[in-house]
């Protein structure tokens, strides 16, 4: 697979990889290199990563703890003053080795470390490689609130190599198709037509779909990087989605949703929506409906949890001038951005999704 020229940051795959990086560590001439990683990783793919790795620089390793509970500014300053402790200086490089936590917090910690310092993303799980490598967004949460603080920047290289995803449990992997399928409802129906037989789907076919799905991503982005207009399209499900897995994450009664299973519960939502306010056929939002809850299930979401979820809206990132600002679509591949959706309908959106 060929490489990928991004703003200022170049994706390698699979065995361009690792000559790649080698290359970048020889004739950058870092002072240190400080790998960060949370237990999972420390365990499973950090040794495959250092054998790959030819260099004379020292290497420290940082670990966290995993999980969205832990990406936080407590964690950063946690990181923060190991680099500290550690001698980093701005001319250190920071490798993030993780999945979608380690790269926002990893790739903000480096960001704003001396006013900035290098880092390069070793995405590990599904959801990384084809999200959250690739736009440059950083960033953490606040309390239980997704993604509020946060820079955009690139990082100088991402290697995304599909061994990590054999350390993968299947949720998680479920969790990141739901951004490949986002990927084609908002971009390409030929793209999302290879999804029609989610049963069917393996490691084996999934490098291809993969590598499509980056540059969906990467042609938003490119024309967008700053999320004015065309990037926002990326948003579709999020709206509810983020204000979903913001509720199950701060409900001590709730088993916490990972990213994509909410985001998936927010793409059938925003169908439905779709249909009562930009055309959407409804019989292909049915269709999505069947096809999302026969590989992901259904979460129960009662009537009196409704409102709670609802007023969490207004802290979505895509909101201004106090408008909450849905992404909807017309039709599978053409978006609609900025749309205004009264209580009324979010509510009956949520019937549609539990009957």
């Amino acid at each position: 697979m060929d490489s990928i020229a991004t703003h200022n940051c170049t994706i390698h795959f699979q065995n361009n990889c690792y000559p790649s990086i080698n290359e970048h560590l020889n004739k950058r001439n870092f002072s240190k290199i400080f790998i960060l990683v949370d237990e999972n990783t420390h365990q499973h793919c950090l040794p495959y990563f250092l054998e790959k790795i030819e260099t004379d620089v020292s290497i420290e390793i940082i670990e966290i703890e995993s999980g969205e509970l832990n990406k936080t500014i407590d964690t950063c300053v946690g990181v923060w003053n190991t680099l500290s402790e550690l001698d980093a200086d701005r001319k250190s490089l920071l490798i993030n080795i993780g999945g979608g936590v380690i790269t926002d917090l990893g790739g903000f910690v480096a960001c704003t470390f001396k006013r900035g310092i290098a880092y390069i993303n070793v995405p590990t799980t599904l959801l990384s490689m084809v999200d959250a490598s690739v736009g440059g967004k950083t960033g953490v949460d606040l309390g239980h609130l997704k993604n509020q603080i946060g820079v955009i920047s690139n990082p100088d290289l991402v290697l995304i190599d599909t061994y990590y995803l054999h350390t993968l449990p299947q949720n998680h992997m479920r969790s990141g198709l739901a951004e490949m399928l986002k990927h084609g409802l908002i971009n390409d129906e030929n793209y999302w037509n290879k999804f029609q037989d989610l049963s069917k789907l393996s490691l084996h076919n999934l490098d291809a779909l993969i590598y499509e799905s980056v540059i969906i991503k990467k042609n938003v982005v490119e024309k967008d990087p700053f999320e004015n207009n065309l990037r926002k399209t990326l948003n579709f499900g999020h709206t509810l989605g983020h204000a979903i897995e913001s509720y199950f994450l701060s409900s001590p009664d709730k088993t916490t949703l990972l990213h994509g299973e909410a985001i998936v519960i927010g793409m059938i939502l925003a169908t439905y929506i779709s249909t009562e306010l930009a055309g959407f056929p409804k019989q292909v939002a049915h269709h999505i409906k069947t096809l999302f809850i026969d590989y992901y299930g259904k979460v129960t979401i009662e009537k009196s949890e409704y409102a709670a979820i609802m007023q969490l809206l207004k802290y979505d990132k895509k909101n201004n001038h106090g408008n909450i600002n849905f992404v909807l679509l017309e039709a599978i591949g053409k978006p609609r951005m900025d749309c205004l959706v009264d209580d009324d309908i979010i509510m009956d959106a949520f019937e549609f999704y539990a009957s």
